[in-house]
């Protein structure tokens, strides 16, 4: 691992950690507001907008304007919005907090487009899943303290905490080096013709909406339901946290050195274990469980900037990625909604319908892409 992709690395490490800290409790302090399910679940969606707003715009800018300059910009803004949630004093700042941390998501197109661009000699998929395996170890120590704090001292000084370690972490982006936008020659690249003319990616965009949509849709309101519904306490949900923490840092380490396709079908199979452990569980042995599996869906969104990455010029990487990532935030708008919905009419509704696009889902790519190796077959 070179040096720059060590400082990514490092700067995502601490910013799990700090991340961690209140990510899993979001929810629970928003009810403390006094925001009911529905309106949490419109926070969620307003924050989606703003993150599906920003990604085309940020991976356009990061393959013109260089991909180091726009990671530092996002770094900077999610640490003053994270302030802003700890110094919050009333509902309406603290949602302009999440909102502009949201917002501060459009570093996932610059940064892994940077990171393929530093990325040696190590796959796409492989050098995209180090630094995300590596954010999601340090966000299990960030649930497991968070939720004590929050126990002691309540949610204000968790958020506060997050602040001063986003700090740490923004310190260490900003020694990266400027990279040479110098591409990588894949020969799975198609050569440049635009990417609204790239049907293979455009078509796959679908794909990514659509599968995105079925594994995040049981997630937003877990913590609810663990606290309102199986009445857990915030540490012992923090510690949940953490085994979600755990198994998306041991997909993205462990799994992310199989082929593109296998990780896809492999993390949507892991969402499928989730839902249904959380709906036949009773027991925070089986909860904790099925947080494990929950790692599957980062490791579903490293395998679709890989599988995309294969299917467009390199020189448009950043803006492929952008629009990849602007898929993902569509259903951070969409998914929050319609769980909100379903939570408030019965918690248990959230992972019976979870299960249900899951499995049609998974269905549906099988024979996508089977049809996709039959024609490739035929070609060759």
């Amino acid at each position: 691992m070179n040096r720059n992709l060590l400082l990514v690395t490092l700067a995502m490490g601490a910013w799990g950690v700090g991340e961690g800290f209140f990510i899993y409790f979001q929810p629970l302090y928003l009810q403390q507001w006094g925001a009911d399910p529905l309106l949490i679940g419109g926070i969620y969606g307003a924050m989606g907008i703003t993150m599906a707003l920003a990604q085309i715009p940020a991976g356009y800018l990061s393959d013109r304007l260089g991909s180091r300059n726009i990671m530092w910009l996002s770094w900077i803004l999610g640490t003053v919005s994270a302030w802003t949630m700890a110094l919050a004093n009333s509902l309406p700042l603290f949602v302009v907090g999440i909102i502009f941390y949201g917002l501060a998501g459009f570093v996932m197109a610059p940064m892994n487009s940077y990171i393929t661009n530093v990325r040696g000699n190590l796959s796409i998929g492989r050098a995209i899943a180090i630094p995300s395996g590596i954010y999601s170890l340090g966000t299990v120590i960030g649930p497991i303290i968070g939720g004590i704090v929050a126990d002691q001292m309540g949610f204000q000084a968790v958020y506060v905490i997050a602040g001063i370690i986003f700090i740490v972490s923004t310190t260490i982006i900003l020694f990266v080096q400027k990279k040479p936008e110098v591409h990588h020659i894949d020969q799975e690249s198609v050569n440049p013709r635009g990417l609204l003319k790239n049907t293979r990616f455009m078509a796959f965009m679908g794909v990514v909406l659509i599968t995105m949509f079925a594994l995040y849709l049981p997630q937003p309101f877990t913590p609810s339901f663990l606290q309102n519904q199986q009445h857990l306490t915030s540490s012992t949900i923090g510690l949940l946290g953490a085994f979600g923490s755990l198994g998306s840092a041991l997909s993205m380490l462990f799994l992310s050195h199989l082929g593109s396709l296998t990780g896809f079908f492999i993390s949507q199979v892991m969402l499928v274990v989730f839902a249904l452990l959380f709906l036949k569980g009773n027991n925070t042995i089986l909860f904790g469980l099925g947080y494990v599996f929950i790692g599957g869906y980062r490791l579903c969104r490293v395998m679709v900037l890989s599988i995309g990455r294969s299917l467009i010029h390199p020189a448009e990487t950043g803006l492929a990625y952008g629009l990849i990532e602007t898929m993902n935030a569509i259903t951070l708008i969409l998914a929050p909604i319609l769980a909100g919905v379903l939570y408030r009419n019965d918690p248990y509704s959230m992972y019976r319908v979870g299960l249900i696009l899951l499995a049609a889902v998974l269905v549906i790519n099988i024979i996508i892409f089977k049809v996709i190796n039959q024609r490739k077959a035929k070609t060759e």
